[in-house]
């Protein structure tokens, strides 16, 4: 008996992620908290839950505990700071005469194996001026790099992956 009961648990505790995701996003993408807003979020969030329970699994990967939280809101703070760094670094790079550019496409590998968390990953990377993530391929991103310093692997990782892994591995696992 015991068996059953555990075997329906899993499932209610992935639902119930997946609606607390759905319902945060809508509460981000209203701005507001008024009752009618906060019944309709939780009306569409149950009803993509019930309707859609495996194929939206995907949302329900991020651990919900302090720790996670902490490490998102480090995670967007260190994203912050290398883009604004990064788009110093470009507008120097651009403004000088030279423009001395050294292009390469580097191969990076990721310990992440959540594919949110690979996800986030790869978009952070790719929003970051003079780098583009261009293929994911199991544990490896492939990372279009406007000044390559290095096209070692290793050291490729710690320079573009390293930072950002971090938090995303206390949020995802």
């Amino acid at each position: 008996m015991a068996d059953i009961s555990s075997s329906r648990a899993a499932p209610r505790a992935a639902a119930i992620k997946l609606f607390a995701t759905l319902f945060v996003f809508w509460l981000l993408l209203n701005g507001n908290a008024a009752p009618g807003t906060l019944a309709v979020g939780v009306v569409v969030a149950g009803a993509i839950v019930l309707l859609f329970p495996s194929s939206l699994s995907v949302l329900s990967g991020h651990r919900l505990t302090a720790e996670a939280l902490v490490a998102a809101l480090r995670f967007v703070g260190l994203f912050l700071r290398e883009l604004v760094r990064a788009n110093i670094a470009m507008a120097a790079l651009v403004l000088n005469p030279r423009l001395p550019v050294a292009p390469a496409l580097v191969k990076v590998r990721t310990r992440l194996t959540d594919p949110v968390a690979r996800l986030l990953l790869a978009n952070a990377i790719s929003l970051t001026p003079g780098t583009l993530t261009v293929e994911i391929a199991g544990e490896w991103l492939y990372v279009h790099w406007v000044v390559a310093p290095t096209t070692d692997a290793d050291e490729a990782t710690r320079a573009i992956v390293s930072g950002f892994e971090r938090h995303l591995e206390v949020m995802y696992g």
